[in-house]
């Protein structure tokens, strides 16, 4: 048992080394092209994986990284590490080229479109300018026929980084890395200053920092999700004080990524209990930092950004709990039945593991480590609800779980890490390599039979055991 805990410094290096070696190689499976930079540094690596090696590193890098992960867990580090460490790995992403899909290319088409003056909610990257621009022509199937789905102020950021970048794509992403690599920094700073506690300070670097799973979804993986991730956190962290700001983080977290705007609900039950007055004026300012940030961002976007709202309506994906379910409901009832029933069923599961969720985790004090009791609630209220959407919502990938892992490391231990933790393994193993072209026919067979047939059945094992753990400790409560 001490050797299998000690192992655990040595198997983090092992996935993280993995990990970046990958990005630092060229294209492969995992890692779309971009070409070379002006001045964004290229390829360490002269190597062009096959799809099959690439696969085979990354589930063994993502394998070691959860089995250290839940070492970490079990025996904590003594003491959050050193800021010399975290500035190393965000170094190591920032001389990478992101993998793992190719959205970040569509981000740069979307703002190559939109610093051009024209309207990245209307422009289909493969259409504008006859596809001859050398960015946005680079966007790859299945996207390149879609225009942005993401709100104003991703699109500004976007600009920004084809502002800097030009007519280069690897510029453009690299900026755009950046932007990326400050939101997980900026993400530990705000949970180490939440953290009331040093067992909490702890899990931080466990949970979120040299979690391996997280940061080569999030941060090589360079989703914009993880930007509107620390708006939420920014919210949370600001609301017992500042309700203006925390108004500006919610809304910038809506303009960047509408899912991210549930915060507010959870700030708004959070306050239920504030007197009339102070309940008004904190809902006032909270609304008018709110309005400072989205009314203008909307009003800049133009009419057409309200198209990102229901882009995804009616989707599934592979790896969702609900895959088995919509395949079988196929047989014998018409597409628009289907996704009628499942989409009815998945906002009744969401809305019941959230209210359970919410109602265990107070039972037994699973964020008394938050000393404010408002902010407590509303960092509850928000870990349920987005995790609710990642583990129930029809359309699911291994991105959409930032909020969920930010938030974890404030929850006092309790065997949901690892219930969760190996869930977001079996996802993110899902989307290995990444790219939905590129991929030799065989480990496409294998990796579609895996997202398929595998994944969601976890899914299914990964919501039961929690309702299990629900149920065990409602009744262990009641006992006591």
């Amino acid at each position: 048992m001490r050797l299998l805990r000690q192992s655990r410094i040595p198997l983090l290096l092992l996935a993280f080394g993995l990990l970046l070696l990958v990005g630092a190689g060229r294209t492969s499976a995992a890692k779309p092209p971009l070409g070379p930079g002006e001045f964004a540094p290229g390829p360490f690596v002269p190597w062009y994986p096959s799809a099959a090696v690439v696969t085979t590193i990354l589930f063994v890098a993502c394998i070691a990284g959860t089995i250290g992960v839940l070492l970490g867990l079990l025996r904590m580090p003594p003491r959050p590490a050193r800021w010399w460490a975290v500035a190393l790995l965000g170094a190591g992403a920032l001389l990478t080229g992101p993998f793992g899909s190719a959205d970040h290319i569509n981000y740069a088409a979307y703002g190559r479109i939109a610093v051009s003056g024209d309207d990245p909610y209307v422009e289909s990257p493969i259409k504008w300018h006859q596809g001859l621009d050398p960015v946005a022509s680079a966007v790859q199937a299945p996207w390149q026929d879609t225009p942005s789905i993401y709100g104003p102020i991703s699109t500004a950021l976007q600009a920004v980084s084809s502002a800097v970048g030009g007519t280069n794509l690897r510029d453009t992403v690299w900026i755009w890395q950046w932007f990326v690599v400050f939101a997980w920094v900026a993400v530990r700073i705000l949970l180490l200053r939440m953290a009331a506690d040093d067992v909490s300070r702890r899990r931080v670097d466990v949970l979120w920092t040299f979690n391996p799973l997280v940061f080569s979804v999030l941060v090589l993986g360079a989703h914009v999700d993880l930007i509107a991730g620390v708006f939420v956190l920014g919210a949370l962290w600001a609301m017992h004080k500042k309700p203006v700001a925390a108004g500006i983080f919610v809304g910038s977290a809506f303009a960047t990524k509408v899912t991210y705007g549930v915060v507010l609900v959870a700030i708004l039950w959070a306050w239920r209990t504030l007197d009339r007055e102070r309940l008004k004026s904190s809902v006032l300012r909270l609304f008018g930092g709110f309005a400072l940030v989205v009314v203008p961002a909307y009003l800049i976007a133009g009419p057409n950004v309200l198209r990102q709202l229901k882009a995804a309506g009616g989707s599934f994906s592979y790896a969702s709990p609900w895959s088995p379910v919509i395949r079988g409901l196929r047989h014998f009832m018409p597409e628009w039945a289907v996704t009628a029933v499942v989409f009815g069923l998945s906002a009744a599961g969401m809305i019941a593991f959230a209210w359970f969720g919410y109602r265990l985790a107070c039972r037994l004090g699973l964020a008394d480590s938050i000393h404010d009791d408002r902010t407590r609630d509303a960092v509850l209220g928000t870990f349920v609800l987005m995790t609710a959407y990642v583990l129930l919502a029809p359309y699911t990938l291994p991105w959409y779980d930032a909020v969920t892992w930010m938030l974890l490391p404030l929850v006092i231990p309790f065997v949901w890490d690892a219930i969760l933790l190996v869930r977001h393994l079996f996802m993110t193993l899902a989307y290995v390599p990444g790219r939905a072209t590129g991929v030799a026919p065989s480990v496409q067979e294998w990796t579609l039979g895996f997202r398929t047939n595998v994944t969601p059945y976890v899914c299914w094992a990964s919501l039961l055991a929690l309702a299990a753990l629900a149920w065990r400790s409602t009744k262990a409560t009641d006992h006591s």
